[in-house]
């Protein structure tokens, strides 16, 4: 597979490099991100175009420490460039943690070096006294050297508990989150010659992962990737999602059942009593499952919670869906036709796909829209002074506007937008009309310009105060 994106992260790698070549002090970097988000194989191209020694060790999981160390042994000498001394230092495998990383700290004494620790949190799964046995060679020898330090872990809520207060590398590890592709990568990874409206579809589809991207490149359009994954029970856009939920949630099938019913809907997104509403117990109970499952869920980061602009983070007005673009279409569009495609029926999944996909991409393409206003706002008049676009609602929900820009006092709303996202109906005056009404209900708006963003344009006389097409939002990540 090519390579493509990420250039931000090796800049910053790069810079970071550049410092302890200065200075000849270590760096430690506490690196997180999902399966399949592409962490791996961002650092194997770093260490290797670093031009440094370097050592790229990967735990297996559930080994026992021997076998951990045999491993890193093995794999010091798949370098290109090993790290100084390394046949000498390493002519047996380490009697434990606490002598491997001494013997590291010798090889990088003097040479700018780069060692790379991917699953980190298998290892110290496997030796609870891991995390204590790095801080204290961090303490005594590897801050002192000229060393990159980075641990990778998939497990995202260990990864960011591993440099809090009450943890031994708390103030040592810095944290470096590594995403998916945003927008502005996928068009990089499709070609050239990708049109934006396509590029925008993919990014909600396969929520910016690689793999993902890369497949559906080689599909050539997206309505011919969904059909062809769905063919097949083991393709990529089938399965990922199932091993990331596993992964991330192998025991609390509360919180599985949760994301089911937030994510299964035609739209997207759901009230805390639509949710209740969807499980099977009742009352007390089912409120109380929700409330717990919830909580996990937001905290991983698996569920955003939002709520009408202008409103505190504690209005009973708050909405839920799934974070990530690519599980919430899974969620829509995969599990439950996961039996179907299994007993070679995929025409039923391919079916539910065509017809749901339009109006389920229309709502699933509004937190794209309002993050690219918020990263153009710097650009736009209107914008200098603005916070973070969101939506807005009433309490009945008789009333919503898809994007709303709130000054930064709060006070005040700067923007007022309308997606309609389709290729084949303009933006209509009688649209423009209802997107005025926002004017005189949503507080603070009275003056705002007014914001269309429809792909296939205005229709004939429909003049707002500003438009963006899919190529603009683009150009959000680009910038």
């Amino acid at each position: 597979m090519g390579f493509y994106g990420r250039q931000h992260t090796l800049d910053d790698l790069g810079r970071r490099l550049d410092r302890i070549r200065e200075t000849g002090t270590g760096q430690m970097l506490a690196v997180r991100g999902r399966r399949q988000v592409g962490k791996s194989r961002l650092f194997t191209r770093f260490v290797e175009e670093s031009g440094l020694p370097y050592l790229y060790f990967s735990a297996v999981k559930n080994a026992p420490p021997s076998a951990q160390l045999h491993t890193l042994t093995a794999e010091l000498h798949t370098s290109t460039t090993p790290l100084k001394d390394a046949e000498s230092l390493f002519s047996a495998p380490p009697a434990d943690w606490r002598d491997a990383l001494g013997r590291i700290a010798v090889a990088c004494r003097d040479t700018p070096s780069v060692v790379v620790i991917d699953e980190f949190p298998w290892a110290a799964t496997t030796d609870p006294s891991l995390e204590g046995q790095l801080q204290n060679a961090w303490d005594r020898h590897l801050e002192n050297t000229p060393v990159l330090f980075v641990l990778i872990g998939s497990d995202v809520t260990m990864m960011e508990r591993l440099t809090e207060h009450d943890r031994p590398l708390y103030g040592r590890a810095k944290n470096m989150p590594v995403q998916p592709f945003n927008p502005a990568e996928c068009a990089q990874a499709l070609g050239r010659d990708a049109d934006p409206l396509a590029v925008v579809d993919a990014a909600l589809i396969t929520g910016g992962y690689p793999r993902l991207v890369l497949d559906l490149a080689r599909a050539g359009s997206t309505h011919d990737f969904v059909h062809e994954q769905l063919g097949d029970e083991n393709s990529d856009l089938v399965v990922m999602g199932q091993r990331s939920l596993d992964a991330e949630f192998p025991d609390a099938q509360q919180a599985r059942r949760v994301l089911s019913a937030i994510g299964g809907t035609d739209v997207g997104f759901s009230s805390f009593t639509q949710v209740v509403g969807r499980l099977p117990e009742e009352g007390a109970t089912a409120q109380t499952a929700v409330t717990r499952a919830i909580r996990v869920l937001a905290d991983k980061g698996v569920v955003a919670v939002d709520v009408p602009v202008g409103a505190g983070t504690g209005s009973k007005l708050r909405r839920y869906r799934i974070g990530d673009p690519y599980l919430r279409f899974w969620f829509r569009f995969i599990e439950e036709q996961q039996a179907h495609i299994a007993r070679g029926r995929p025409d039923i999944a391919r079916n539910a796909f065509d017809h749901g996909w339009s109006s389920w991409r229309g709502r699933a393409v509004e937190p794209l829209v309002q993050e690219a206003v918020s990263r153009l706002g710097p650009d736009l008049p209107a914008l200098k002074d603005a916070g973070r676009a969101g939506s807005w609602w009433n309490r009945d929900n008789s009333l919503e506007y898809d994007v709303v820009v709130p000054a930064t006092s709060g006070k005040k709303v700067l923007l007022l937008g309308s997606v309609k996202w389709r290729e084949n109906k303009k933006f209509s005056d009688r649209e423009l009309a209802h997107l005025a009404e926002a004017r005189i209900n949503v507080p603070g708006a009275a003056a705002a310009p007014l914001l269309a963003v429809c792909p296939a344009g205005m229709a004939v006389g429909v003049a707002p105060d500003l438009t963006l097409t899919p190529a603009d939002l683009l150009a959000a990540w680009r910038a």
